[in-house]
């Protein structure tokens, strides 16, 4: 059996800005948490809920707060009206947090990863803590048979290695090849994504091969899909999960603010590569997400990340889960 940690209910509340905090299940029968002065004394955040038969786990890898949010998000409009949407949400106007969210899914043959992180290097600013969330539900890095990378950008590869050993020993890795191609080429060389091919390099290309390249439809294993998103980077892929009639979609960078990419969709984000592509895959896939009413669990969305949308004005309207799991 696997067990929860005990000191997880509270971890890192204090960081959530305007977002609901949603409790694990487990969390209600359990001690309280002790008194400390920062989230890391008592261990990162996770949510844990049943999908079916899958046993799904969201660790909040860190957060980190900004100051002009206009500068990320909504770089095609003015900061005045990037402000004014913001406090008609109850946020505020000149200030953003960002979080980043992993997923495990234990589907009862494999132990799928989705994304891992920042990794180490982010470790002294209190992010990088995958490992130890994972920890906290019972998993370790061996017990990781498949690690999916959404895309390669380096808030999703950073936790690939650990001193410079693959994290995840037992694992072998799936990807799109377009997104690999892509990173991988030393024409990067030179150009903006230099850095990003850099970072490949020494997380990704490393690991090539044990590597499955797949596209648009691509099985990782039975009940998990991937679907193409390009926009945000050139192989950007998102992935439906079900089992037993419950669905669930592994949204990834699609949107990276709950209120500024879901209710404005066609606003550029700093970090889209392709900014028109990426607006159009917004607006297709949280189309299709609100229409069928399915769940969605994105990278950047307020912990525990995971919530469904519907149709608002010109985009759409985050709604937390909160005990649709349960029952």
């Amino acid at each position: 059996m696997i067990s929860v940690n005990r000191r997880i209910l509270l971890g890192g509340a204090g960081l959530a800005l305007a977002a609901p905090m949603i409790m694990n299940r487990a969390a209600f029968a359990q001690d309280a948490a002790p008194a400390a002065t920062d989230a890391s004394a008592i261990g990162p955040e996770t949510d844990r809920f049943k999908l079916g038969s899958f046993d799904v786990v969201v660790v909040r890898d860190g957060s980190r707060a900004a100051d002009n949010p206009q500068e990320t998000f909504g770089t095609n409009q003015t900061p005045e009206a990037v402000g004014e949407l913001l406090q008609a949400n109850f946020l505020p106007a000149d200030k953003f947090v960002n979080g980043f969210s992993p997923v495990l899914v234990n589907t009862g043959s494999d132990v799928v990863l989705f994304d891992t992180g920042l990794g180490e290097g982010a470790r002294a600013n209190g992010m990088g803590r995958l490992v130890e969330g994972l920890a906290a539900n019972g998993y370790t890095p061996a017990d990781v048979t498949i690690v999916v990378l959404t895309h390669m950008h380096g808030d999703h590869i950073g936790g690939l290695t650990e001193g410079g050993a693959p994290t995840f020993p037992n694992a072998r890795y799936v990807t799109a090849q377009t997104e690999y191609d892509f990173w991988a080429d030393p024409a990067r060389m030179g150009t903006p994504a230099e850095n990003g091919h850099k970072n490949v390099l020494e997380k990704v290309v490393p690991l090539a091969e044990k590597m499955t390249f797949i596209g648009d439809g691509g099985s990782v294993v039975s009940g998990i899909t991937g679907m193409a998103a390009f926009g945000h980077s050139p192989g950007h892929m998102i992935y439906r999960l079900e089992s037993e009639g419950r669905q669930l979609v592994v949204t990834a960078d699609t949107a990276n603010h709950y209120v500024l990419s879901l209710q404005r969709p066609d606003w550029e984000v700093r970090f889209d590569m392709d900014k028109t592509a990426a607006a159009a895959t917004r607006k297709r896939v949280f189309d299709m997400l609100a229409a069928d009413r399915i769940a969605f669990v994105g990278y950047h969305m307020p912990f525990p990340a995971v919530g469904f949308v519907e149709k608002l004005d010109t985009g759409y309207r985050f709604v937390p889960k909160s005990y649709q799991f349960e029952i």
